[in-house]
C-alpha cells in the first residue's frame, strides 16, 4: 500500500518536468522518465542504477561533508569530489611551509595521506516511506501545533530506525510535507586527503569565472575512505585499512561528443519550485539585495588583508570562498527572475489556481491568506537579513553572540560547567580564523549600515544613542573609533581576562563587555520583537504551502511531476550541448587548455598558472588524455542537467554507467534554477575527467591514483 501511495505521488506532485527537468528519485523511478533516459542512450537497468540488495550506482555515489556529493573510482575506497568541496580540509592540512592549497599535493603513497580531521563520508543504505506514521501523529491539527507533533514524530521515528552506532536516520518531507521518506546512512569518520591541483587551477577564475561559462577550472580534489580492520566504519586510526566498497564508478577516457548522454547522480541541496509570488517579490526586493550588498561589504575588507599575506590568504581562503559564491549567486538569481519575469509567470498560474479552487472550501482561501501573511511579515524581513548577514557577518559578533547560551546557563544556574566548556573551546577555534583587520571594519560598516537602511523603530533601544559618545552617527569614522574601541577592549581577545572570566564566570561582567553588549542588544532585539512574527510566518507559510501542492495535485492529477530537492539522493538527465545566450553569441559544449592559456594572466590572483602546465601545453603533452577531435585537451564541457547547490562534487556519467566528469556549477543566464527551471538556457557546467587524470598524472606525477582506476579506453 505504501508503495503505491509513493508511486502516486512520484508521479502526481512536485514540479511539471519539462525539457530536461526534474531531480528524480533513483529508487522509485516511473516507466514513462525512465523510457526517456534509455531513448537518450541510458544503456543500465532500473536495477543497476538503485538496488538495495544488490551492487548498483547508487553505492558509488556518497554525502561528502556536510553539503558537497562526492563518488567512489576504486576498489580500495578512492573518491573524487570538487576542489571548492575538499577546500576546507585542503586549507587545514597547510600551513606556511607546506602550502598544499597554493602548491598542489599528491600521495603517492597509502602512507603520505593526510588525514582529514572532522570530514566524514556518508552512504545511503536504504529508504523507506514513513508518510503514515507521520500523517497519524498531526491528524486534525494546522499550523504551529501541527509543525510541532511532525517533528516530534520525525525525531521519534528516526531515533527507534536504527541501533548501529555508524549509522543514522533521517527523515525528509517531500512535496511540501505531503509525502515523508526516511533515508538510512552509514557513516564513515576516517577520510584521508590524497591529492589536490594547486589553487591556481583547482580555483582558476576565482570570482571572475564562478556561475559563467566557457569556464576553465580544474575543479577536482582526491580522497580516500578508511575503515576499520573488520571493514567496518571506524574513527581514525593509523592501521584502518582502506574501505571496500559495493561499488565503484569505471572512468571514461573516450571523451564527449554534443547531444551525449549525461545523468547526475548527488544529493542537490534545496529547491522550492513551488514558490509563489509573494516569495518571489520578498526575494528580489528585499532578501537578495540586501544580502548582496552584505556580503559585498565582508568580501571587500577580507580580499584587502588577503592579497598583502599569503598567511592571510590560507587562514581566510575557505571562509571567503563559501562567502563568495552564493554572493554571485543572489545577485544572479534576482536578476534572472527579473528578467524572465517569473514574479508575473506565478500570478498566472496562480490566478489559474485561485479560479479552480472557487467554491472549494480547503483551497479557496489559500491566497488571501497568503496575502496577510506577506503583509505581516515583509516589514521587517530586512531586519532578520541585517541580523545574520550584518551583523553578524563580523566573525567577532558571531563570536560573541554565541555566549548568550553561557548567559542563559548562568541566569538558569543549570549546566554552566557545559556551557563554560563549549565556549572556551569555540573561543580556541574563532581565534584561530579571525582576523581582526578586516573584522574590526566588517563591524564598523555594517553597524553602520543597519543604522541607515534599517528603520529607527527597529533598531535596539539605547545601542545607538550609547555610540554617539564617539561622534556623528552620519559619520563612518564614529563607526570605525567604536569599532576600535570594541576590539580594544573585549575579554575575547585577552586571554587573562578570559581565563578569570571564566574561572568565575558572572552575567554582569559578560553584558558589560564591549563585544558581547554589541551581539547581544541585536540578537535580543530580534528574538523580543521579530522572532515571533517569523515564527508565525514561516508556520503558516509551511502549511499553505503544503495545502497549495495538494491542491494543484488534485486539479492536475495526470501530470509526471518530481518534488524539491532537500539534500536527498537524485539523478538527473540531459544531453551534452551547446547555447546561444543572447544574440550574436553561441558557446561550443567544450572548452580546452588553450583557452587556459588565453585566460592566463602571468601573477595573477585568480588567472595565474603552473610553469609546468605551460611547460606541457606547448609540448602538447597531453597523453592519452588528447581530445581526438579538438586536438587538445578538453577541460570542460556543459550539459543540459538539472542540478542545485549540494550536486557540487557529482558524479557525470554516461549512458554505460562510467564516470565522464565532475559537476561543479550552473550557469549566470539560468541562476533562478531554484524557484524555476530554465529549458532553454540551464547548463551544467563540468569538469572532463580527462582534465582531472591529466592533472593528477602529467602534471602530479602521481601514477599510482591512475593505475588505481578502473579506465574505459
Amino acid at each position: 500500500m505504501k508503495k503505491k501511495l509513493l508511486v502516486a505521488l512520484l508521479l502526481l506532485a512536485g514540479h511539471l518536468a519539462k525539457a530536461d527537468e526534474g531531480m528524480w528519485l533513483p529508487y522509485l523511478l516511473g516507466q514513462q522518465v525512465y523510457n526517456d533516459m534509455v531513448k537518450k542512450g541510458l544503456k543500465l537497468t532500473k536495477e543497476q542504477l538503485y538496488s538495495i540488495n544488490k551492487s548498483s550506482l547508487k553505492d558509488a555515489i556518497i554525502i561528502f561533508g556536510g553539503g558537497c556529493t562526492g563518488e567512489i573510482v576504486s576498489n580500495e575506497g578512492l573518491i573524487f569530489t570538487n576542489h571548492h568541496c575538499g577546500y576546507d580540509a585542503i586549507a587545514s592540512a597547510s600551513s606556511v611551509e607546506h602550502n598544499y592549497l597554493k602548491d598542489g599535493f599528491y600521495a603517492t603513497s597509502k602512507q603520505m595521506e593526510i588525514p582529514a580531521k572532522g570530514l566524514s563520508v556518508q552512504f545511503l543504505l536504504k529508504v523507506e516511506d514513513v508518510t503514515a506514521q507521520v500523517e497519524a501523529a498531526a491528524k486534525g491539527l494546522a499550523g504551529a501545533e501541527r509543525a510541532a507533533a511532525v517533528q516530534k514524530a520525525i525525531a521519534e521515528i528516526s531515533k527507534n530506525a536504527v541501533t548501529v552506532p555508524s549509522q543514522e536516520a533521517r527523515i525528509s518531507p517531500l512535496f511540501k510535507g505531503n509525502q515523508y521518506l526516511m533515508y538510512i546512512y552509514e557513516r564513515y569518520n576516517d577520510v584521508r586527503l590524497v591529492g589536490t591541483p594547486p589553487e591556481n587551477i583547482g580555483k582558476f577564475g576565482g570570482d571572475t569565472d564562478n556561475w559563467e561559462w566557457p569556464r576553465h577550472t580544474g575543479d577536482f580534489s582526491v580522497f580516500r575512505v578508511y575503515a576499520g580492520k573488520d571493514g567496518k566504519p571506524a574513527e581514525y586510526a593509523a592501521d584502518n585499512v582502506p574501505m571496500k566498497p559495493k561499488h565503484f564508478l569505471p572512468v571514461s577516457i573516450k571523451g564527449v561528443k554534443e547531444n551525449d548522454y549525461a545523468m547526475i547522480y548527488g544529493y542537490p541541496g534545496g529547491t522550492n519550485r513551488y514558490e509563489t509570488s509573494y516569495g518571489v517579490k520578498l526575494k528580489t526586493d528585499i532578501e537578495n539585495p540586501s544580502t548582496v550588498n552584505l556580503r559585498d561589504i565582508r568580501l571587500k575588507y577580507m580580499f584587502e588583508e588577503m592579497k598583502k599575506d599569503p598567511a592571510v590568504k590560507l587562514q581566510l581562503a575557505s571562509s571567503y570562498a563559501g562567502i563568495a559564491n552564493y554572493w554571485k549567486f543572489f545577485d544572479g538569481e534576482s536578476k534572472q527572475l527579473l528578467k524572465y519575469d517569473v514574479y508575473g509567470q506565478k500570478q498566472k498560474q496562480e490566478a489559474a489556481f485561485i479560479a479552480w479552487a472557487k467554491g472549494k472550501p480547503e483551497y479557496e482561501n489559500i491566497f488571501s491568506q497568503y496575502e496577510k501573511l506577506y503583509k505581516d511579515w515583509t516589514p521587517y524581513a530586512k531586519v532578520r537579513v541585517y541580523l545574520n548577514e550584518g551583523i553578524y557577518g563580523s566573525p567577532l559578533a558571531a563570536f560573541a553572540g554565541s555566549l548568550m547560551q553561557l548567559e542563559n546557563a548562568l541566569a538558569k544556574r543549570q549546566g554552566v560547567k557545559e556551557a563554560i566548556a563549549a565556549a572556551d573551546k569555540a573561543r580556541t577555534n574563532f581565534l584561530a580564523k579571525e582576523n581582526k583587520p578586516s573584522d574590526v571594519k566588517i563591524m564598523a560598516t555594517t553597524a553602520m549600515m543597519y543604522y541607515n537602511d534599517i528603520p529607527k523603530d527597529q533598531h535596539p533601544i539605547g545601542f545607538y544613542e550609547a555610540v554617539k559618545k564617539f561622534g556623528d552617527l552620519n559619520d563612518e569614522k564614529t563607526f570605525r573609533t567604536w569599532a576600535a574601541h570594541v576590539f580594544a577592549n573585549t575579554m575575547i581577545f585577552n586571554d587573562a581576562k578570559w581565563k578569570a572570566f571564566i574561572a568565575n564566570p558572572d552575567n554582569a561582567q559578560l553584558q558589560d563587555d564591549p563585544a558581547y553588549n554589541y551581539a547581544s542588544a541585536f540578537s535580543k532585539n530580534y528574538i523580543s520583537k521579530y522572532a515571533p512574527n517569523f515564527g508565525i510566518f514561516t508556520n503558516g507559510n509551511a502549511e499553505l504551502g503544503r495545502l497549495y501542492l495538494k491542491g494543484v495535485i488534485a486539479r492536475e492529477p495526470n501530470a509526471s511531476r518530481y518534488p524539491d530537492a532537500t539534500f536527498t539522493m537524485r539523478l538527473s538527465y540531459g544531453q551534452v550541448k551547446p547555447y546561444k545566450p543572447r544574440d550574436a553569441v553561441s558557446y561550443d559544449y567544450v572548452t580546452t587548455l588553450t583557452g587556459v592559456m588565453e585566460k592566463y594572466k602571468p601573477g595573477d590572483y585568480e588567472f595565474d598558472l603552473p610553469a609546468k602546465l605551460m611547460d606541457l601545453y606547448k609540448k602538447k603533452d597531453f597523453g592519452q588524455y588528447k581530445d581526438a577531435k579538438k586536438n587538445d585537451l578538453v577541460v570542460g564541457f556543459i550539459t543540459t542537467n538539472d542540478i542545485t547547490g549540494g550536486n557540487s562534487g557529482s558524479p557525470v556519467i554516461n549512458g554505460n554507467g562510467e564516470l565522464i566528469g565532475l559537476a561543479f556549477d550552473g550557469n549566470y543566464e539560468a541562476l533562478s534554477h531554484k524557484i524555476q527551471f530554465d529549458p532553454v538556457y540551464n547548463r551544467t557546467i563540468c569538469v572532463d575527467v580527462r582534465y582531472v587524470l591529466w592533472c593528477i598524472d602529467k602534471l602530479g606525477g602521481a601514477t599510482s591514483i591512475i593505475n588505481e582506476l578502473k579506465i574505459a579506453k
